[in-house]
């Protein structure tokens, strides 16, 4: 989602020449089901440990109490990172990611359905899934967002900071990276939506290259 973008996300709409139009009810937020969402990690999690490999997690002070709402902000370099962050997570919080809708297909769709996560569509601005994150986000859940869009983009979209600011959520930036046998999620200091969407983006991207590098090394 570009900077530009400033959808009204309140469902709204008034008639020419008349009052406002009854607003359609809005599809209940999508709820993560924690015995398949606890399943869901402990499958993804085999190839780490078959590759003799392990995850490290540092900053888990910065998250969050559960129970509150949180937007969670990460670098995207491969498949496992969703699993990677999910696990990383202290016991409570249950993170609901926006996936790509080409992998809500029979049976995988379900999976990741029943886990809480819901689809977007990346041709465009999906306003539709925007507001089901702003939903999910009142009713204080985790929205889960890889701001790069794809696996290694060469830059953030400012929709991570228009969902956190319609829903008055704070940010959690979380780098990825991989340092032979360890798989390594740091968190850092939540950031807050404040001060426009694209001095909020340009905050969390700096806060997410230093987070993705390499343990003792800093930019």
């Amino acid at each position: 989602m570009s900077d530009a973008a400033r959808p009204d996300l309140s469902g709204s709409s008034s008639r020419r020449g008349g009052g406002p139009r009854a607003a359609a009810p809005e599809p209940a937020p999508p709820a993560a089901d924690p015995r398949v969402y606890r399943a869901v990690l402990a499958v993804t999690y085999l190839p780490v440990v078959l590759s003799g490999a392990h995850l490290e997690v540092h900053g888990r002070e910065h998250v969050p109490p559960p129970g509150t709402p949180l937007v969670i902000a990460a670098n995207h370099r491969s498949n496992l990172d969703p699993f990677m962050v999910a696990r990383s997570l202290p016991p409570g919080r249950l993170v609901q990611f926006m996936a790509k809708k080409e992998l809500f297909v029979p049976v995988i769709g379900w999976i990741i359905s029943t886990g809480g996560s819901f689809p977007i569509d990346r041709s465009g601005n999906d306003l539709g899934a925007v507001r089901m994150a702003v939903r999910i986000l009142k009713n204080n859940g985790t929205v889960g967002i890889f701001p790069q869009g794809t696996r290694g983009g060469p830059a953030l979209q400012g929709g991570v900071a228009l969902i956190a600011a319609k829903a008055r959520a704070p940010i959690l930036p979380a780098g990825i990276c991989r340092e032979g046998k360890r798989w390594i999620v740091r968190f850092g200091p939540p950031i807050e939506a404040q001060g426009g969407i694209k001095g909020v983006t340009a905050e969390l991207g700096e806060r997410l290259r230093e987070l993705a590098q390499p343990v003792g090394e800093q930019i």
